[in-house]
């Protein structure tokens, strides 16, 4: 598939966005990049994930078999946790200022059972410059079990989809590393875009890997505490993992008044860039610091789709810079004010894509 084209006639918006956000930072003489507080809190998130699973698998005593359960669904968030906080901004070369660290966070990843080089591909050059684009932007595509855009193949089953899809949520991040990495692998395929050619060094990185998350996170443990503790333990982790994992994405670009733009006939798309991202993107919950603490600033979406290499800890400061400027310009910014709505919003959206009646948020050009 040919990639869409996005309109450059008009770029005065992006422009003067830019130019304001670098401006904050030059005046306030502070880095886009992480700092301190970023780095404590990776090495808070990073020592709490190995001291749990440390404890979950050389200390298990089944007659304290809950104990077990708790520190399986902390696993869970932690490992939701470094993908939002650490692995992100390092694979957006955004963590620091200094290659090789950004390199390392963003490795958290392969650590953690999934692939950087693919999770480069999908998301940093697919999804970020694609948003919601139905049959490029693979963020979107759960096909056959959910439609999430309207101009998705409908099925009988997604009359039910507003009941079960927390349930296909919570398989992503299993579903993620057993099945879809090893598919983009053979197959050379990310959706519709072809995979840059691996390099030697990237099929090492990608199998050595791998086996070191079979031989942490399965084998050893399976000696350690028997497999059905195992079993029971890791599939709890998982799960919370990724719903936890699928909703914050979602709600991000799933919700009522975000777009799914549609190219013309020429593959041409109507809006520039930045404006596309603004009607694609929503935030969600700004106000609130555990949020934003727990999931990487993430609930500022639309100021990390707009600025991918400037680190999420600055995001409550430019935000308002973003929504000021694109109110001047005529520009929507979507933003719920809690978690709550967005989710209120994410499950409206999902419900409407399931009855099939209407037609509600599509850009043709």
């Amino acid at each position: 598939m040919t990639p869409p084209r996005f309109s450059s006639n008009n770029i005065s918006f992006q422009q003067e966005l830019k130019k304001r956000i670098n401006s904050y930072f030059e005046q306030n003489n502070i880095a886009q990049t992480g700092n301190f507080a970023l780095y404590l809190k990776a090495i808070i998130l990073v020592g709490a994930f190995i001291a749990t699973y440390v404890h979950v698998v050389f200390f298990y005593n089944p007659n304290i078999w809950y104990i077990h359960l708790i520190e399986s669904i902390l696993i869970g968030l932690l490992t939701a946790a470094i993908g939002f906080n650490i692995m992100h901004d390092g694979a957006h070369g955004s963590f620091s200022k200094f290659n090789w660290l950004n390199t390392t966070a963003a490795y958290t990843l392969n650590f953690l059972g999934a692939s950087s080089y693919m999770w480069n591909i999908k998301h940093n050059l697919i999804h970020h410059t694609f948003t919601n684009i139905d049959g490029v932007d693979d963020d979107i595509d759960a096909r056959p079990f959910l439609r999430m855009c309207d101009t998705e193949e409908y099925k009988e089953m997604h009359k039910y989809q507003h009941r079960y899809y927390w349930i296909l949520y919570s398989l992503l991040y299993l579903y993620w590393v057993f099945f879809t990495d090893y598919k983009k692998y053979f197959s050379g395929m990310i959706g519709s875009m072809p995979v840059k050619k691996l390099k030697l060094s990237d099929h090492i990185i990608f199998w050595g890997f791998k086996l070191l998350y079979v031989g942490l996170f399965i084998v050893v443990p399976i000696i350690c505490v028997g497999f059905t503790p195992w079993l029971i333990g890791y599939l709890l982790g998982g799960l919370i993992s990724g719903y936890v994992l699928s909703i914050v994405f979602q709600l991000a670009h799933v919700v009522e008044d975000a777009k799914f733009p549609i190219p013309d006939d020429k593959g041409n798309i109507q809006s520039e860039w930045a404006i596309h991202q603004l009607q694609t993107t929503a935030d969600f919950s700004r106000g609130s610091w555990l949020i934003t603490y727990f999931v990487g600033g993430l609930n500022y979406q639309t100021e990390h789709h707009l600025f991918p290499r400037i680190c999420h800890v600055h995001y409550p400061a430019i935000a308002p810079i973003v929504e000021a400027t694109a109110k001047e310009f005529g520009v929507p910014y979507i933003y719920n004010e809690t978690f709550m709505k967005a989710l209120k919003s994410h499950m409206s959206i999902i419900s409407k894509l399931g009855k099939n009646d209407i037609t509600f948020n599509a850009i043709a050009n």
